[in-house]
């Protein structure tokens, strides 16, 4: 379980001039299994948010607590250790172009120390997972958008991580392409039992995977509950804007 309390973020906190509230009070419940979207326009402070679960953003104020375990002081050593059990993808892949897409797989077990024997082994079972067991000697550039996306999943699934946090992950994609990366990841959620949390600015990402939903808006959180009863019964003016709704509050 996800825990996200009070949480606020602002960037140049010390500078008045400069300072930049991104996210205010923010709290959520992400639980076990889900596939929990946070949904938004560009600057809303979505991907401000999910950084700030493994703490790549720290946060100014509020806490995010992870099964039980209060990670937002953490650092070094256990800071290390609690971002192997989280994994992350990313709008632009983030591959390393000079690695094959074995060797970029097999990156987090080398920073962990993994024999070289077992972590080529867990990199092929996860190639295979994804369905990319015969590329494993080609390099990013040769591969397409959605294969890339796929070596970049099979990459964050290598420590075995119980979370996934997914920033836009699809956004590059054409739309068939995103079905298949919703597919798979649906799957790993499901098979893996890997809790995803899926940042996005579509309704129809959002509508196809998730489970629950968070509408965010100026850094607030607006809307917040099961995607169906979200998108069927929208509260929030955001929502609406995002669902392409006009007028008043539906009953």
């Amino acid at each position: 379980m996800i825990e996200i309390k009070h949480l606020s973020k602002t960037y140049n906190a010390d500078d008045a001039a400069r300072a930049h509230q991104a996210l205010v009070d923010i709290d959520l419940t992400i639980d076990d299994g889900d596939v929990f979207g946070i949904i938004g326009e560009s600057g809303a402070g979505k991907s401000t948010l999910v950084r700030c679960i493994n703490l790549l953003e720290r946060p100014t104020s509020g806490r995010v607590i992870i099964d039980g375990q209060d990670v937002t002081d953490l650092s070094g050593k256990q800071l290390l250790e609690l971002r192997a059990r989280i994994g992350m993808i990313f709008q632009n892949f983030s591959l390393f172009q000079q690695r094959s897409v074995l060797r970029n797989v097999t990156f987090p077990l080398e920073l962990a120390g993994t024999s070289k024997a077992e972590r080529e082994k867990r990199a092929h079972e996860l190639l295979e997972l994804v369905g990319l067991g015969d590329y494993a000697n080609s390099y990013p550039v040769q591969l397409s958008g959605g294969q890339q996306q796929r070596v970049a999943i099979a990459r964050a699934l290598a420590n075995r991580p119980s979370i996934m946090l997914c920033d836009e992950a699809t956004s590059a994609l054409d739309t068939m392409t995103t079905h298949q990366i919703l597919e798979l990841l649906r799957s790993i959620n499901e098979e893996l039992g890997v809790t995803i949390v899926l940042i996005t600015h579509s309704m129809a990402v959002a509508d196809a995977i998730c489970n629950r939903v968070a509408v965010i808006d100026g850094g607030r959180i607006v809307e917040e509950g099961e995607t169906s009863e979200v998108f069927a019964h929208p509260q929030a003016q955001m929502t609406r804007a995002l669902l392409g709704i006009e007028g008043q509050v539906t009953a």
